[in-house]
């Protein structure tokens, strides 16, 4: 619930008028009211802001899928006021074949302007290659290397599907060619296009199971960049103890939860996450504080250069955010790898835990979004969120003194305390008519 010093919206309906515009009278008299559309989080999004949602008419936010943006997004007309959850071209980072394009000429010209070295702060993607297009330059990598094991991903889905491993360059022929494939498989290959990364073999492991870490970032400008890190996330780890035995075995190697959730020993009450807090103090523990500062700043990085990789190319627009879910790999070596960028990252809870996970991080979203005006703009932290890019890097307000000089400490706070609820009652001033308690 919102603790009582937060505006609790309520909702009206309008009869009239285009989709995202106010009355003239609700302009004269300010937010009263906000209208909301949303279809895949009804009742949790409802909830946190204590409206009920409206129908498809006249909205003034509207938490969508990609679906309903890619068919009404261009026929929409939204006045000053409205937001909507996705920016125009979203793929660009969240398809994958497109993610690693963009990724690989971002590097490109970082080389030509400033130099390997700081090119080779963008070596945090495994070697990809776009199937069927890239066909031919893949073979050849994949010679080079006789033996490896390498993965498919459709460029398009997500949970798990369509993913499989391999070793055998035969696969992928039978996979792009007729060969011995039913009808389904046909039709399928002749419209999806598929990514071949190459496999990482040395996944960082925790008692003897692989995991990857989701984390949150918030954008709410390309131009200029503006983007903020949430604190909290989580580790998911497969069911299954990784081996390099058997590739087929899904529940060793994929560990979406959709997949393994699925397992016949997947315990529901125990589920397969820890919170990005346990993961950072076990890490801790075991290797140190400035080992594992180092590998949150390189994990900090991936996210930067990321969004750098598409800042031209995204279609900035005042009325849109973006939620992105960030899923990174950790190798034996503490290496950040990025795996993939989601456009619409699960919201469905798997324990009361996830929930409330879940939760916080949608409230503190609608917070930065602001549809209130209760913000100024000038601050670094919202609730859970902490301020990471704005036109350039965001540091802390207290310097470190470190050997008699002033550092420099970015503010990014991942895995760390999230004492959001406190913050948010020091920042956020009532309502006429409200009271703290």
């Amino acid at each position: 619930m919102f603790p009582v010093w937060c505006n609790k919206l309520t909702l009206k309906q309008q009869t009239a008028g285009p989709k995202g515009a106010y009355s003239s009278q609700k302009k004269k008299e300010g937010v009263s009211a906000v209208l909301l559309r949303c279809v895949s989080l009804c009742f949790m999004l409802a909830s946190c802001i204590h409206v009920s949602p409206c129908s498809d008419g006249d909205w003034d936010f509207n938490w969508c899928d990609v679906g309903w943006l890619r068919e009404n997004f261009d026929h929409s007309y939204m006045e000053e006021h409205v937001r909507i959850c996705h920016f125009r071209n979203h793929y660009e980072l969240t398809r994958k074949n497109l993610m690693v394009k963009n990724l690989k000429r971002y590097r490109k010209t970082l080389e030509r302007e400033a130099g390997r070295l700081e090119a080779s702060k963008c070596d945090f993607f495994p070697c990809t290659f776009v199937l069927p297009s890239e066909y031919h330059i893949f073979v050849e990598e994949f010679k080079r290397s006789p033996g490896s094991t390498w993965i498919m991903k459709p460029v398009a889905r997500s949970q798990g599907k369509g993913i499989f491993l391999f070793r055998k360059l035969k696969d992928i022929i039978d996979w792009k060619k007729d060969g011995s494939r039913s009808e389904e498989q046909k039709e399928e290959a002749q419209v999806e296009s598929y990514v071949a990364q190459r496999y990482i073999e040395n996944p960082y492991l925790i008692a003897g199971r692989k995991f990857d870490l989701r984390v949150y970032v918030l954008v709410t400008s390309y131009i200029p960049l503006k983007a903020w890190l949430y604190r909290d996330g989580f580790a998911r780890f497969s069911n299954t103890r990784f081996s390099l035995s058997s590739i087929d075995d899904q529940y060793v190697h994929l560990t979406n939860v959709a997949v393994q959730k699925t397992s016949p020993d997947y315990d529901p009450e125990k589920g397969c996450k820890w919170q990005m807090q346990q993961l950072r103090q076990y890490l801790t523990a075991k290797h140190g504080f400035e080992t594992v500062q180092t590998l949150f700043k390189e994990i900090d990085n991936i996210f930067i250069r990321s969004l750098l990789s598409v800042q031209k190319t995204i279609i900035n627009d005042k009325h849109c955010f973006e939620l992105y879910g960030y899923d990174i790999l950790l190798d034996q070596d503490l290496k950040p790898w990025l795996i993939e960028v989601n456009a619409s990252p699960s919201l469905t809870a798997s324990s009361q835990e996830d929930y409330e996970l879940k939760y916080r991080l949608l409230e503190d979203t609608l917070h930065i979004v602001d549809m209130e005006g209760r913000l100024t703009g000038k601050e670094k932290r919202v609730g859970g969120f902490d301020l990471m890019w704005n036109d350039g890097p965001v540091y802390t307000d207290v310097g470190l003194e470190t050997l008699g000089s002033s550092c420099l400490v970015a503010n990014t706070h991942l895995g760390c305390v999230n004492d959001r609820q406190k913050q948010l009652q020091q920042l956020l001033k009532p309502f006429p008519g409200q009271k703290r308690t």
